[in-house]
């Protein structure tokens, strides 16, 4: 049989205790975790996919919005039979208009042919 013996200098090992946050210490880890996120898709989502190259100059000229004109009648004025609704497209797209409403005194870049 056999018996053990424990040294007068024996101590248990503990086991630290659990970090607890607050609730400003879970906003702050909150806050830095997004701040982390943001940097992030900057840095990678912030890269143009633009090349080197250079486009192909459109030639145009430029047309005065009046009282009354609409981007269908200027596009009709330009645009060959049957073609109007694509050349409403390409001036919205080469002035970045975000839909077809004009302002009096607008200057409009309109692609020739």
């Amino acid at each position: 049989m056999s018996t053990l013996t424990l040294s007068p200098s024996f101590t248990p090992v503990r086991r630290p205790a659990p970090i607890r946050l607050t609730r400003r210490g879970r906003l702050v880890v909150l806050a830095v975790c997004l701040l982390a996120a943001l940097t992030v898709s900057i840095v990678v989502g912030g890269q143009s996919v633009a090349t080197r190259d250079a486009g192909t100059p459109v030639p145009t000229r430029t047309v005065v919005v009046g009282a009354g004109d609409t981007l269908w009648e200027i596009a009709s004025d330009v645009a060959a039979p049957g073609e109007v609704r694509a050349m409403v497209h390409r001036i919205e797209k080469l002035n970045a208009l975000e839909g077809a409403g004009l302002q009096v005194g607008q200057e409009l870049a309109i692609p020739l042919g």
